[in-house]
């Protein structure tokens, strides 16, 4: 268990992405995958990719869509147009712990164990993915094959144990689609996206889940 809860506190959040150069004095464009997309500038140092290296937002503001950014220690346009592309990170326990029992980081799914309630092997989540309707776990089965989506509702995900590193799994059936599940196992569970800051979470209406602003 404890191996499992320093994997997941080792894991890393995308906040946004640097896309291009800006001007002449070392000025960034970032499109953030915050909530309010200034509060990237909030965190801290951030990471480039995988670091090590970080780098600090010192000045931010908003233009058309994305953020002009100025980074300590940045000051020239050549120096600016090199981070192109790169991404931003922040350690997981940098963020704070979702107030929502059905809320959920990407990173804290991604890498856990599905199984049956009783104790068989489905799985593994590789991925949290939103095609529009509602969010998804990708799976990919422990006996090999293409990955398959699973809807992160609690009828089909009654039990998300984060520090067990296992989510427990109902596979839909014919039968029971038809008979449908009640009202409180339709309710979709919510997922703060990977990426995403400290209060973005993945879309829906206000009954079900929380908007979600990812990339």
């Amino acid at each position: 268990m404890a191996e499992e809860q320093k994997k997941t506190h080792t894991s890393l959040v995308v906040m946004g992405v640097i896309t291009n150069a800006h001007g002449i004095r070392g000025e960034v464009k970032i499109k953030s995958f915050t909530e309010v997309p200034e509060d990237i500038a909030a965190y801290g140092p951030l990471l480039l990719d995988n670091g090590p290296r970080t780098v600090e937002i010192v000045q931010v503001r908003p233009a058309r869509g994305v953020l002009i950014a100025r980074l300590r220690g940045v000051t020239d346009r050549n120096a600016a147009e090199r981070l192109k592309g790169c991404k931003l990170k922040l350690p997981r326990e940098r963020l704070p712990d979702p107030e929502d029992e059905d809320e959920f980081y990407h990173a804290d799914l991604i890498g856990l164990k599905a199984e049956t309630a009783a104790g068989e092997a489905v799985g593994t989540v590789v991925a949290v993915q939103n095609f529009g309707a509602s969010d998804l776990l990708e799976i990919r089965p422990a006996t090999g094959g293409a990955t398959f989506f699973l809807a992160f509702t609690r009828a089909n995900v009654p039990v998300v144990d984060i520090a067990g590193g296992r989510v427990v799994v109902n596979l839909p059936v014919e039968e029971a689609e038809v008979a449908g599940p009640s009202t409180s196992e339709r309710k979709r569970r919510k997922t703060k996206t990977a990426k995403a800051g400290k209060d973005a979470a993945q879309g829906g209406s206000d009954a079900d889940r929380k908007d979600v602003r990812g990339a």
